[in-house]
């Protein structure tokens, strides 16, 4: 969304107010006016949309035992914490980070995780390479929109893409919150030996079907 400089006129002991609230709120001068006017006349910025999204994000994710939610108000990322099914239980942390620009992708997830063993490194590999292969066949062929991926060293990185129907914030967490317990559920099962490539093809093409948003 485009910003102009506007200069304003405003009493002293007002600006020392809001000085203070933008401080506790983590944010500056200029964004919690933005955010006050916003509200005022009913607009939604791309601000309080992405806070909105993450925060019911957040709020999904608490009850699960299996994903730790971590979000700091007022910012455009947050992470969450999974335990894999592994030897001596390592941990991924899913980062989820949304755009206030509007584009091909409204924003991207990466999954990091930190190990020495070669073998879960392969492993994990494996599986990001799956992914990657399983959303080229059935999203594309859904949705007809293509995804973006990079792999580093203990980072896989997937863009979100702008959602096939419009949607609230509140339904838009809902979609981002079951990918990522999909994600997390066939990757702790495929790393166990549970799951084969085949099954967590299944598994995925069995939620795109159920999906009323796709990402």
């Amino acid at each position: 969304m485009k910003k102009t400089l506007y200069s304003l006129m405003l009493n002293d002991e007002v600006v020392r107010e809001v000085d203070a609230l933008a401080h506790r709120m983590g944010t500056n001068r200029s964004n919690l006016i933005n955010q006050i006017l916003a509200e005022y006349v009913n607009y939604t910025t791309p601000e309080r949309r992405i806070n909105d999204v993450l925060s019911a994000i957040e709020q999904l994710m608490s009850p699960s035992r299996e994903l730790v939610p971590f979000f700091a108000p007022n910012s455009f990322s947050m992470s969450l914490k999974s335990s894999l099914e592994y030897k001596y239980r390592p941990t991924v942390k899913y980062e989820v980070e949304l755009y206030r620009g509007a584009g091909e992708s409204i924003g991207e997830m990466s999954v990091v995780f930190r190990t020495q063993s070669a073998t879960l490194i392969e492993a994990m590999t494996d599986f990001f390479r799956l992914w990657k292969q399983i959303e080229d066949t059935h999203l594309y062929a859904l949705t007809g929109t293509r995804i973006d991926y990079a792999l580093y060293d203990g980072k896989f990185v997937r863009s979100i893409a702008v959602p096939d129907h419009d949607c609230t914030s509140d339904e838009l967490a809902a979609a981002l919150s079951e990918y990522i317990k999909l994600f997390d559920k066939l990757l702790k099962g495929y790393l166990s030996g549970r799951l084969d490539a085949h099954e967590v093809e299944a598994a995925y093409f069995s939620h795109m079907r159920s999906a009323k948003i796709h990402i």
